[in-house]
C-alpha cells in the first residue's frame, strides 16, 4: 500500500536528485523509496547476530595492500573462459 510523504529539502538537492532519477529512467519517489529500503535493511543486517563459527573466522584474513577483488576476479574468469 502506498502512502504520501511530504519532505522539506534544500531546493538544489531536489533538482540534483530529479536529474539523477531522470538519468536512470526512474521517478524521484522510486529513487527515495529504494534508498529508504537500503538503509532500513542495513540496520537489520547490523542487528543480526553472527554465528560462533563466523565470529571465530572474523579478522583471520588480511588482504595484502593494493589487493583488488575486481582485478583478481577478472583474472580468474579470463583464465577459466578465455
Amino acid at each position: 500500500m502506498n502512502a504520501k510523504l511530504t519532505l522539506t529539502l534544500d531546493k538544489t538537492i531536489i533538482e540534483k536528485a530529479k536529474k539523477v532519477a531522470k538519468k536512470n529512467g526512474r521517478s524521484l519517489s522510486n529513487l527515495i523509496e529504494n534508498y529508504l529500503k537500503i538503509i532500513s535493511n542495513e540496520s537489520k543486517a547490523k542487528d543480526t547476530e553472527l554465528t560462533p563459527i563466523v565470529k571465530s573466522l572474523k579478522g583471520s584474513f588480511k588482504a595484502p595492500s593494493g589487493f583488488s577483488y575486481k582485478n583478481e576476479l577478472s583474472k580468474g574468469l579470463s583464465k577459466k573462459y578465455l
